[in-house]
């Protein structure tokens, strides 16, 4: 089973990667966009060029050896390399990218992420995208696995030593309460504990955020629903089930119910979190920052301003970095 020329690719080397974290060729295929016999062609080439087997492809999930084992720990490391030197060599020329893993957070996926990428394409004419969205936490860890090059997230604490950091946006925690429920006038903190919570889910970094923050206050709040929908929640506050915390991201997200909720400030200490464009400091050159660039006004035209024309008191809390 050798090559006689024992040439190694990085396609194959990517065909690999994905494999192996996949676990299946078809997995990797739909990953990749390939068929999946072209993925255990090249599967095949790369053991090939080896001299030796690197998984076991019968098995499911596929079982790497201890050879493909060795590759694993090192193939990202050699495709994080090759974009850095692609990055290097185009200099400031984003459209010399040939591919790009980008992670969004679900909160910007109905109209951010959409004019993101449709801006990005025509600059970047011969770039493959791969899109993910998800949890903030759950990008990260793709981040930190070298499963994406570029996540857009909320901050979850200090940054690593190895991750340049692109802050974009800062954004309150609101109240979200059914029409009419609460007078603002009044004391809103002593209303709203007469009311049940709506909570978004403590399994995702934004509602331990809220959690560990009314524990802060003292505030021991009566709830009978705990979801990580954002268009269940507000439904639920619409109908009077209860009131909620959220941000103005996670209200645009949800606009059918905006107007059939009072928006309110919070009525105890402020609770804020910042949203970044996060990369592996040094592999794409001045792709993030130029990334991060882009994202800024399209935040502004589709966050900032709608909501502060809709809430003016969030003018100074809802900003651009």
């Amino acid at each position: 089973m050798t090559d006689k020329t024992g040439r190694i690719t990085l396609w194959q080397v990517e065909v690999f990667l994905a494999t192996a974290e996949e676990g299946a060729v078809s997995a990797a295929a739909r990953r990749l966009g390939a068929s999946a016999s072209a993925v255990s062609q090249q599967l095949t080439a790369l053991e090939g060029a080896m001299g030796v087997p690197l998984m076991d492809r019968s098995t499911r999930p596929v079982a790497l050896t201890p050879a493909g084992q060795a590759l694993k720990r090192r193939a990202q490391n050699i495709l994080n390399e090759a974009a850095a030197a692609r990055a290097e060599i185009a200099g400031g020329d984003m459209a010399a990218l040939t591919s790009l893993r980008l992670g969004m957070i679900e909160d910007f996926d109905a109209d951010v992420t959409p004019r993101l990428l449709s801006s990005m394409a025509g600059e970047l004419a011969a770039c493959q995208f791969l899109l993910e969205t998800g949890a903030s936490h759950h990008l990260f860890d793709l981040l930190d696995t070298r499963t994406l090059d570029v996540v857009v997230a909320a901050d979850i604490g200090a940054a690593a030593e190895w991750m340049e950091v692109h802050p974009l946006l800062t954004e309150p925690f609101v109240v979200a309460a059914p029409p009419g429920a609460v007078d603002p006038a009044a004391d809103l903190a002593a209303q709203l504990q007469k009311l049940p919570l709506i909570q978004y889910t403590q399994r995702h970094l934004m509602g331990r955020t809220i959690a560990d923050h009314l524990a802060r206050q003292n505030l021991r709040l009566s709830h009978r629903f705990e979801l990580d929908s954002y268009h269940a929640i507000m439904a639920l506050v619409a109908e009077g089930a209860g009131w909620t915390i959220l941000t103005p991201l996670a209200l645009a997200r949800a606009h059918r119910f905006q107007q059939s909720a009072d928006i309110l400030p919070l009525p105890f200490a402020p609770l804020s979190r910042t949203i970044s464009l996060n990369a592996r400091a040094g592999v794409l050159s001045t792709m993030p920052a130029r990334m991060a660039a882009k994202l800024r006004p399209l935040i502004d035209e589709l966050v900032v301003t709608p909501s502060v024309a809709r809430h003016p008191w969030l003018k100074d809390d809802l900003k651009l970095l």
